[in-house]
């Protein structure tokens, strides 16, 4: 926890230098030697907790959205039809997001299993954090420009992924998640009033932060980031927040070399020089995430999978 500590207090110009764009090949190597933090993937974490508060990916510890939302979503998901011919997913967050989106969008639009209706924009920028993403509108007006270069509009946005960080996270657990809580729901409200038909929204948090050698997101704040995720589905679930239906997408954190159930683990080779970017075969893995996430999630498949002829 001192090794995390001290990464988090880099000089803020550092930070925001970091926040840009992935660190170039004559910057210093990411620090392989923190292959696991000892910190459990909230999907495999049962009954145990986290500094009091239960893992899962839903509230009750569970990695399933609760019934009755479940079949609400369902119901939303069957109203994602074609808006003048098209469905629109877009990607919403930070530099990271538009690294694995832009590559998932070069697979999706060759992946003949995909619903040719469907087109996928990735909107993630470099350089836009939760806080600069809730606060500047230039995030919104690139993300608009994407959509016109698609050959789309913003009425024609019925599916989201957003994934969001603070850079220069300092605060610790509880305060970090429930900082970027907030700026997740500043956020929604943004897009549910620019984009007026959006119906579903799968959020994801960060990867593994524990190979950074800036204090732009590493660990503990890379793992306490689902915590934000998690609490601002809840809202969503409890009828705080109104709009579209808030959903987990792929759930992308494992322990380093220390593999999950699922056989994910995140090498200090799927990393950028910084520590922090996803490297060629990170972003694969992400990649593959999505992929599966969209073809198998029961919310999505039946929009974003072309029905068999």
């Amino acid at each position: 926890m001192k090794r995390f500590l001290a990464i988090a207090t880099v000089a803020a110009s550092v930070v925001l230098a970091a926040s840009v764009a992935p660190a170039s090949r004559s910057s210093p190597s990411a620090d392989c030697s923190l292959t696991r933090t000892g910190l459990t993937p909230l999907t495999d974490m049962g009954k145990r907790r986290y500094r009091g508060y239960r893992g899962g990916l839903y509230p009750g510890g569970v990695n399933r959205p609760p019934q009755k939302y479940l079949r609400s979503a369902l119901a939303a998901a069957k109203r994602v039809r074609p808006i003048n011919g098209r469905i629109v997913l877009l990607s919403l967050g930070m530099s990271m997001a538009s690294n694995e989106f832009s590559a998932f969008k070069r697979s999706a639009d060759r992946d003949p299993q995909k619903n040719s209706s469907v087109v996928v924009v990735d909107g993630a920028q470099d350089g836009f954090d939760s806080r600069r993403a809730r606060s500047q509108p230039a995030f919104w007006d690139n993300a608009d420009q994407r959509l016109a270069d698609a050959g789309v509009t913003p009425e024609q946005v019925q599916a989201v992924w957003l994934k969001e960080a603070v850079a220069g996270e300092q605060r610790r657990f509880p305060r970090d998640a429930r900082g970027l809580q907030s700026d997740l729901r500043a956020i929604l409200r943004i897009m549910r009033a620019r984009y007026p038909n959006v119906k579903l929204v799968y959020l994801s948090s960060r990867t593994y932060g524990g190979y950074a050698i800036t204090g732009l997101n590493p660990e503990p704040a890379a793992y306490d980031s689902a915590y934000a995720v998690r609490g601002i589905i809840q809202e969503r679930i409890q009828g705080k927040l109104k709009g579209p239906h808030l959903l987990w997408g792929p759930y992308l954190w494992t322990d380093g070399l220390a593999a999950r159930s699922d056989g994910l683990a995140w090498t200090c080779d799927d990393v950028e020089e910084d520590g922090t970017h996803p490297s060629k075969s990170g972003v694969q893995k992400v990649v593959n995430q999505l992929t599966t996430f969209f073809k198998t999630d029961p919310t999505a498949k039946r929009w974003y999978v072309a029905r068999p002829l």
